[in-house]
């Protein structure tokens, strides 16, 4: 146990402060030591847009649902799957669906639990995060 958290408990012993001032004061150290890893997953992948003239689009994705996306993509046939790659690449996108792997999804998955992007245009605002 650290010094900090020993000090707070001891306090609350003496009864210097109550059960609810420990219990924030906690939680502010906890979210004060980012070189402690996370025992919690992330759960969900945010996806918040928020436009200038009142649109705002919120999505909240279950990462079980990325990880079905994976699976899924397996069973896709070769000839299937060599017609998408094409389709994506033409359009720009250069991506192989028979290199996505479940056991890469979830390497992915744990280094998302740490990433937050922010976009900031002059019109639009982007996040996208994980929880």
């Amino acid at each position: 146990m650290n010094e900090e958290r020993r000090m707070i408990l001891e306090m609350l012993a003496q009864g210097k402060i109550n059960a609810d001032e420990a219990e924030r004061l906690l939680a502010a150290l906890e979210k004060g030591q980012p070189g402690e890893p996370s025992s919690r997953k992330p759960k969900y992948l945010h996806l918040i847009v928020e436009g200038e003239d009142e649109t705002k689009v919120n999505v909240r994705a279950p990462m079980q649902l990325l990880r079905a996306g994976v699976r899924l993509a397996s069973l896709i046939p070769p000839q299937a799957r060599a017609r998408v790659n094409e389709a994506m690449q033409e359009r720009g996108v250069t991506l192989d669906l028979a290199q996505i792997k479940p056991e890469n999804l979830e390497e992915l998955i744990d280094q998302l639990e740490d990433v937050t992007i922010d976009v900031d245009e002059p019109d639009v605002k982007v996040r996208v995060f994980c929880e």
